[in-house]
Formats: C-alpha cells, sequence, structure tokens
C-alpha cells in the first residue's frame, strides 16, 4: 500500500470530499450559531438525515471492524447482521419520541432532555459527562482506524502515536471548520464510495482466493478451518457463544439510539417522516455485512498476515497484497473518511454537549457565541484523551464498540422510562446510572457476571440491574418533577 500512487488517490479522496463538504456546510449555513453547528437548524431532510442517521451504521467498526473480528474470531462476526436490523425496530418507535421532545422544547443535546424532562438541572450536568465518556471511547475507535491507515498509506516514517496526532489533527481540523451540515455531506460521499468498494471487492475476491464464487469462499474457508462458520467460532475460550450473540445484539440495539450523538442528529430532523423513514429502510445496510464479513473469511483463505497479527488491518491488508496500488488507495481514501466523518461528528457532540450542559450552568450568563467557543476549545482536550486510549489499549474495533454500547447502556433506563413511566423521577435515574457503572466497572464484577450469568453480555446485565434500581427508587421517592412523560 505504500506506493506513490495509493498515497495519492488516497489524499485526493479526502481532500476533495472535505472541501466539497466545507463548501456545501457554508453555502446552507444561515448563520453560525450553536444551533447551526450543533444541530443544523433542524432542517436536515429525508435524504441528508439518511446519509447523516442510518449512514452512521456504516463506519470504521463495520467495515475494519467487522472483517478483522471474521478474519480473527469467525462467526461472532454475525452480530453485525442482527444488532442492526434489531435497532432499527427499536429506533422506528423510539427516534420520532426523542425528535418530538426536542422540537417542543427546544434541546439541543441528550442532557437537555433529562434535565427537562426530570426537572433537575443537575442530573443534565450527570448525564452530559457520562456521555462524553462514552463518547470519547467511540472516538477512540475512529483515531485508532485512522491512524492505522495512515501509517499504512505513508509508511514507517509515522510511529504509532506520531499516526494517532496526525489523524487527531486532521479530524479536528475538519470539524472546527465544519459542522453538521458539512458532515452530512461528508458522510453520504464516503457511504457511496465503501459500498461500491465493498461489493467490488466481493465481486472479485473470489478469483484472488482460488474460489468459484462468494458462496465457495464461505465453503472453502470451513474446509480450511473448521468452526470458523458456527458459535463460539476459532476461539471457543472467549466465550462468544450464542448466549453472547443474543445478549450482545439486544445490549447494542437498546443502547444505539442512546448515544448522544444520535440524539443530536435526530433532532436535526426536518420532520418525523424522515425519521419513520430511514428506520424502515436502514436494515438494507445489515445486508452489507454479507460482504464484510466475506472479505474477511477470504482473508483467511489468502493467508493474509497483518503487521503484529493487528486484526483491525486485515482488509487493508488484504487490498495491499491482492489487488493493483490504485485499489489500495481508493480503500485508504475511503477508510479515512470512514473514520473522519464519524469522528467529527463524535467530537463536535461532545464539545457542544460540554459547553452547553456542563459549562453553562456552572457559569451562567454566558452568550450563545461564548458557548460556542468553548465548545470548540473542548474539542481538542475529548482528541487528546481519545488520542492518549488509542496509544496505551489496543485492542480490536469490535471490542472498543462493544465497551462503548456497554457505557451509554447505563443512560438508556432513563430515556425509556422517560417516556413510558410519568413516575419516573430524577432520583431514581441518578441511583441507576452509579448502581449500573458499579455493576459495570467495580473490581470483580467480570467474574462474578461469568460466574453467575455465563457467556451474557455484560452491558446488557449491567443495564438491566440499572433499570430494576430506577424502578425500586422511584416506587420509593416522590417525583418532584412537574414534566410529565413525552408521548
Amino acid at each position: 500500500m505504500r506506493s506513490g500512487v495509493s498515497l495519492v488517490l488516497c489524499v485526493a479522496i479526502v481532500l476533495g470530499t472535505v472541501l466539497g463538504a466545507l463548501v456545501y456546510g457554508q453555502r446552507r449555513a444561515r448563520q453560525r450559531t450553536m444551533s447551526e453547528w450543533a444541530i443544523g437548524n433542524r432542517r436536515l431532510g429525508t435524504w441528508i438525515f439518511w446519509f447523516l442517521n442510518a449512514g452512521e451504521i456504516y463506519t470504521t467498526f463495520a467495515v475494519l471492524g467487522i472483517a478483522g473480528y471474521a478474519w480473527a474470531y469467525g462467526a461472532p462476526a454475525y452480530l453485525a447482521l442482527t444488532s442492526v436490523s434489531l435497532a432499527s425496530a427499536v429506533g422506528y418507535w423510539l427516534m420520532p419520541r426523542i425528535w418530538a421532545a426536542g422540537h417542543r422544547h427546544g434541546h439541543l443535546t441528550q442532557a437537555d432532555f433529562f434535565a427537562h424532562r426530570y426537572g433537575a438541572r443537575w442530573l443534565g450536568v450527570v448525564v452530559a459527562l457520562a456521555g462524553i465518556a462514552a463518547l470519547v471511547v467511540y472516538v477512540q475507535i475512529q483515531i485508532t482506524a485512522l491512524a492505522l491507515t495512515l501509517r499504512l498509506t505513508l509508511g514507517t516514517t509515522l510511529d504509532p502515536v506520531q499516526s494517532a496526532l496526525l489523524a487527531a489533527a486532521v479530524m479536528l481540523a475538519f470539524v472546527y471548520l465544519a459542522g453538521l451540515r458539512s458532515a452530512a455531506f461528508a458522510a453520504g460521499v464516503k457511504d457511496v464510495g465503501m459500498i461500491a468498494l465493498v461489493v467490488g471487492l466481493s465481486l472479485t475476491v473470489s478469483q484472488k482466493v482460488g474460489a468459484s464464487s462468494m458462496l465457495d469462499v464461505y465453503r472453502r474457508v470451513q474446509e480450511l478451518v473448521p468452526g470458523i462458520g458456527a458459535l463460539p467460532g476459532l476461539r471457543p475460550e472467549a466465550g462468544l457463544t450464542t448466549t453472547w450473540l443474543v445478549t450482545s445484539a439486544l445490549n447494542v440495539a437498546l443502547g444505539t439510539w442512546i448515544f448522544p450523538h444520535t440524539f443530536q442528529l435526530i433532532y436535526s430532523a426536518r420532520d418525523e417522516s424522515a425519521i419513520r423513514r430511514n428506520a424502515v429502510w436502514q436494515p438494507l445496510y445489515s445486508l452489507c455485512y454479507f460482504f464484510i464479513i466475506l472479505l474477511g473469511f477470504a482473508a483467511r483463505l489468502a493467508g493474509t498476515r497483518p503487521e503484529a497479527g493487528d486484526p483491525n488491518a486485515v482488509m487493508l491488508q488484504l487490498v495491499a497484497d491482492l489487488y493493483p496500488a490504485w485499489t489500495a488507495g481508493l480503500l485508504a481514501g475511503t477508510v479515512c473518511l470512514l473514520a473522519l466523518v464519524p469522528g467529527s461528528i463524535l467530537l463536535l457532540v461532545a464539545s457542544s454537549i460540554f459547553g452547553r450542559n456542563v459549562v453553562q450552568p456552572l457559569r451562567g450568563g454566558l452568550s450563545d457565541r461564548q458557548v460556542l467557543w468553548v465548545s470548540r476549545g473542548a474539542m481538542v482536550v475529548f482528541a487528546g484523551i481519545a488520542v492518549w486510549l488509542s496509544s496505551t489499549r489496543h485492542r480490536s474495533l469490535v471490542e472498543i464498540g462493544l465497551s462503548a454500547y456497554a457505557a451509554i447502556g447505563m443512560l438508556a433506563p432513563g430515556v425509556f422510562l422517560g417516556l413510558l413511566w410519568p413516575r419516573a423521577n430524577a432520583a431514581g435515574v441518578l441511583a441507576g446510572i452509579v448502581t449500573g457503572y458499579l455493576a459495570l466497572l467495580a473490581p470483580g464484577a467480570d467474574g462474578w457476571w461469568a460466574h453467575a450469568f455465563p457467556g451474557w453480555d455484560r452491558g446488557l446485565l449491567a443495564m438491566a440491574v440499572n433499570a430494576a434500581v430506577v424502578v425500586a427508587v422511584c416506587l420509593v421517592v416522590p417525583s418532584r418533577a412537574t414534566v410529565s412523560a413525552e408521548r
């Protein structure tokens, strides 16, 4: 991949898309306000909302992560096929209700919803900090993938820390100059480009690895590596059983719309119809995972060996080994967009939450423009933390993603009960969040859960404990909030 052709194509794709996105965002933005920067002034129509919201599924987690997971573990990668469809079913019911609450009360962030629904500004601060922590973990995925792609494209002149710093700098430059509209434009480009590439590679990879068809790739890899196509996959000791698949898919489905950035993306929609159409058609994206998993299995047949055995680099290494340099350049450039666009949105959301829901409540009287500049400054800090995480914790993108879903799942009971149960109150939600994090992160918790509920996803178990505590406390402690549950 380290050729002049690859590098030129990679740079051309990234620069062309970024410049086009910035021009689009500047032409469409009427004013540089917090509302325009963070949620596009709530004017995104069906198509642009599709690429921004549904397209967020198609990230480096989905492409590099799942292909690498299929190569390393086999059948557990089928998690991607199930979780997207389940999340869409949840989203069809949940997203319009989040949008209606945000539209009615002028919410810009997820923390706004909690603060208003439960009549407690302090709860908004707690939720903001919890949401930022989960978002930074998710930014780590994008920086890890972008740094990996830059290092493979530019060569050994960059070490892992330098490549992570460069990745963060590129991401910060884009989101600082852009906003949600520019990111939406770039999301459309990267989705179309990656779907075309994944399908094109899948149609040709069978010939590259000595198979007669795509289905023959699945047959031959199971002959070569028995057990790769059935749970628990290649590493039974990892505990990735059918129980793990079901519970992990449920946890991902329940947590998908709880991430703070999905709240803000939902707020950006022009109307409810745009949201419901996305939920109806969004499961089509899960079909792409057939091709992504296929490429991971093809890498097994081809004997692909990424540097240091890093599963995150499997697809990039496969293409570099078997395809011309221009194909590797197209993939590298598109993967850069897969990391750059979602990572930029995540940083944008984390920083806007910090400015609006942490700094503003603690320092009243700040103007909208001051909050905007505070938010932009916070992005640098959050990106730095993500760089540190990517440099010190080396895990697969799927493992990082599941840890982010487990963390954000601690806010799920507060959202669902807030929409369904008028008696839910701030005290109960806070107690649930604290207890849930203890169940997830306390020393020895993993061992206890593994013994009591073998194979279960830890995030789902912690979410269940959280919800039980919320209900119990709300039944005992009377609510002081005057806001009823949203429709």
